[in-house]
């Protein structure tokens, strides 16, 4: 007589099947809100690090002063960030932009102690040389299909070279004082306000319209109360962000710049036919190539805006620092692109946003004006600074769908 085996499952390896799928189940659902609310989780944790130096150093980190001088800093990361963040959607890296800043921020320097060119035509004519750097980046990038990591890299060595040659390796100073309000000016306290109350009525014009758009096309719209409260939130933060500038001096110049290129960044990139190819570039550069897109001039005009950027965050650093500075921007790239990956940017192209950039680039600020307030080291402040990058990678491949 041959013995038949059951066939009916094991009730134990059931149980374990489903704990499993559970596990599994509850991990995506844990990846798909981290990814929802991924900006929510770094403003939480940009409020913790904040909390944390406050208690280290007694106080004195969130006092206005402090708090007006850590956003000055950020302003200049920023300005590389808002660039930078499109070239990596883009697919590409830019490893030039810190020699970059400080040759347009020389040029800037020469042009004004040397020539003394008015400022009007001084920051035009900057910023126009970067964008054409920028665009030969690009060129050799896009058409000569050599890969950004070498171009770039050429770059960061060449334009620190041509930085010490044209200003032959000594400090180009004293720069107008035109030039120097560039970033050490303030906005009054009413042109302040009024910077607050046309930043909420944009927020509740896109918040509106979204809805509106949403219903239009049949799509779910969420709870009326639910913008609302948004929008409260976004108000409560709007007026303490100003009530401690202005209980300072007043919103500095350079914090105003980096809110002007968020508001017309985000709009380029959420807006725009241009904005929409990058990220289509970045997501699927074939599929794109397929379509019709002319993907060379897209990545070219990235490079072009990266180095328009870089040009501008030099006149700021010049402004700053009062003086063209041959060492000026030296590891800046690596701040720029820090804040990218902090903020969301994902390295593998087609995800990111200039606010989540921005986000990163305060961050990065917090933790270099936190950690010299504390005196802690040099070499440490690097070693935090890259945990802290790694991390941000490992829970951006951890959450992301694979492609």
């Amino acid at each position: 007589m041959i013995e038949t085996t059951s066939l009916a499952p094991n009730p134990d390896a059931v149980v374990v099947a489903q704990s499993a799928r559970q596990r599994t189940l509850k991990l995506e659902h844990l990846k798909g809100a981290f990814a929802r609310y991924k900006i929510l989780a770094l403003v939480i944790a940009i409020a913790i690090i904040w909390a944390l130096f406050a208690q280290l150093t007694g106080g004195d980190f969130l006092t206005t002063r402090n708090l007006s001088n850590l956003l000055r800093q950020m302003a200049i990361t920023g300005m590389l960030a808002s660039g930078m963040v499109f070239v990596i959607i883009s697919g590409e890296i830019d490893l030039s932009v810190g020699s970059l800043l400080g040759l347009m921020g020389g040029v800037a320097a020469i042009l004004d102690v040397t020539f003394h060119l008015p400022l009007a035509i001084n920051i035009p004519l900057v910023m126009v040389a970067g964008a054409l750097v920028g665009a030969f980046n690009g060129f050799w990038v896009a058409y000569m299909r050599i890969p950004s990591f070498i171009v770039t890299l050429a770059g960061f060595l060449a334009f620190r070279g041509v930085l010490l040659g044209i200003t032959g390796g000594v400090t180009i100073a004293p720069v107008s004082t035109a030039l120097v309000s560039v970033s050490q000016s303030y906005l009054p306290d009413i042109a302040g306000y009024a910077l607050g109350v046309l930043i909420f009525a944009t927020l509740a014009y896109t918040a509106l319209r979204s809805r509106a758009k949403r219903a239009e096309y049949g799509l779910t719209v969420p709870a009326l109360w639910i913008d609302l409260a948004k929008l409260a939130v976004a108000a409560v933060v709007i007026v303490g962000f100003l009530a401690i500038l202005d209980n300072y001096r007043g919103v500095p110049l350079p914090v105003l710049i980096v809110l002007v290129l968020l508001g017309l960044f985000t709009v380029m990139a959420q807006r725009t036919v241009f904005g929409r190819r990058i990220y289509a570039v970045g997501g699927n550069l074939e599929a794109t190539r397929l379509s019709g897109v002319n993907v060379q001039l897209v990545k070219l005009s990235v490079f072009a805006l990266m180095g328009a950027m870089a040009a501008l965050a030099g006149i700021a650093t010049t402004a700053r620092l009062a003086a063209g500075s041959p060492s000026a921007g030296t590891s800046q790239e690596l701040d720029a692109i820090a804040a990218c990956i902090i903020g969301g940017t994902s390295m593998r192209g087609g995800v990111g946003t200039v606010f989540g950039a921005l986000i990163g680039a305060l961050i990065i600020a917090t933790l270099d004006n936190g950690m010299s307030m504390m005196g802690v080291d040099t070499y440490w402040q690097m070693i935090v600074k890259g945990i802290i990058l790694l991390l941000a990678v490992w829970l951006d491949v951890a959450t992301s769908a694979k492609r």
